[in-house]
């Protein structure tokens, strides 16, 4: 009875050991795909007007979004879909921004991407 109750007491153990991986590992991975920024410093750091400004906090909602989905997707589309939303929110912000804008703005994205191991 006692070894009964021992080997109980380890596979409950293992099992909370792997479920608490495994949220972490979802968690971690949810972390990655927030692409959210502070847009009063990105709209400062890119030098935008007003009007630009507003333009880019619609792409940029609309990219987090889709990030957010990308996020949440099996781990074999995951790729696809951050590819696809990068490419759409480059080709937005290349009507927005202008050519200067636009080559800082590439250069903050693919090391964003590249440092949370998106790319």
């Amino acid at each position: 009875m006692k070894r009964l109750f021992l080997v109980v007491v380890a596979v409950l153990s293992m099992t909370t050991t792997f479920a608490e991986s495994e949220s972490t590992d979802k968690t971690n991975n949810a972390n990655a795909y927030d692409m959210s920024v502070n847009l009063r410093r990105l709209g400062s750091t890119l030098g935008l007007t007003l009007d630009q400004m507003e333009s880019v906090s619609d792409i940029h909602r609309t990219f987090c979004g889709e990030m957010i989905i990308a996020g949440q997707a099996h781990k074999d589309d995951r790729k696809v879909l951050v590819d696809e939303a990068v490419a759409k929110d480059l080709k937005y912000m290349s009507y927005i921004l202008t050519p200067e804008q636009y080559a800082k703005y590439k250069l903050l994205l693919v090391t964003t991407l590249n440092n949370r191991g998106l790319k």
